[in-house]
């Protein structure tokens, strides 16, 4: 097709047509296998799947929230190894500085030691 025919749809467009589409499906009547497309399994005879299936999302659910709780430990602990990476930098700057003005002073009383 020529560039000037093409029409391009974004993806509102082309959700909205297939919800609207499922709805007209779902509005008419329909036998059970329909239904079963277009909503998913329900009924009792779903029903001791939909337990195991509730049962591992559940223990999915669980490993989500500890994982969560993991990732912040984590951060957390980022944060504190950071203050601390800055606390012993200043303590070594500071630890330096004692050294130099040590040796100073030092040199300075062995001059007067020799002055006397």
């Amino acid at each position: 097709m020529p560039p000037k025919f093409k029409r391009h749809l974004n993806d509102d467009e082309v959700t909205g047509s297939v919800k609207s589409e499922r709805r007209n499906l779902l509005e008419e009547d329909s036998d059970e296998e329909e239904d079963f497309f277009l909503r998913g399994p329900s009924g009792p005879r779903f029903g001791p799947r939909n337990d195991k299936i509730r049962h591992v999302q559940s223990q999915v659910d669980e490993v989500i929230d500890v994982m969560q709780e993991n990732i912040t430990k984590v951060i957390e602990r980022g944060e504190r190894l950071d203050d601390l990476q800055d606390k012993s930098e200043s303590l070594s700057d500071n630890a330096t500085a004692f050294s130099n003005r040590a040796k100073q002073l030092r040199r300075q009383m062995w001059w007067r030691g020799c002055k006397v």
